[in-house]
Formats: C-alpha cells, structure tokens, sequence
C-alpha cells in the first residue's frame, strides 16, 4: 500500500519553501509529520493530502 516508512526520504512534486523538494518521514499516523533536508523545518500533513503530493520514495 504505502512504500514509506518512518525515517523515509521523500521527493514530493512542490518544493519547500527554501527549494528543496526531499523530506524526511519522521512522524507517522493519521496526520504525518516530515521534515526539510534542506532548511530543517517540520511540516504536519494530513495522511490523505501526503499521500496525493508525493512524487516518490528515495530511500526507505
């Protein structure tokens, strides 16, 4: 179903505002928490909304 796990890396199709585009899984649940690789910000998602603007997984 999800090929994401806690700790995954990311690419989602927006960038972050800094530019990058890769996120770090690092909260999973009903919402789902990711972290910047580039500026080191966190940004909670809901699940749904995750799972429509990821573009795929790099490194589970």
């Amino acid at each position: 179903m999800n090929e994401y796990e806690l700790n995954s890396i990311v690419e989602m199709k927006k960038p972050h505002a800094c530019g990058e585009k890769q996120f770090k899984v690092i909260r999973l649940g009903a919402d789902i928490r990711i972290k910047c690789e580039g500026c080191g910000r966190s940004v909670m998602i809901p699940r749904q909304d995750f799972n429509k603007k990821l573009k795929k997984v790099i490194q589970k």
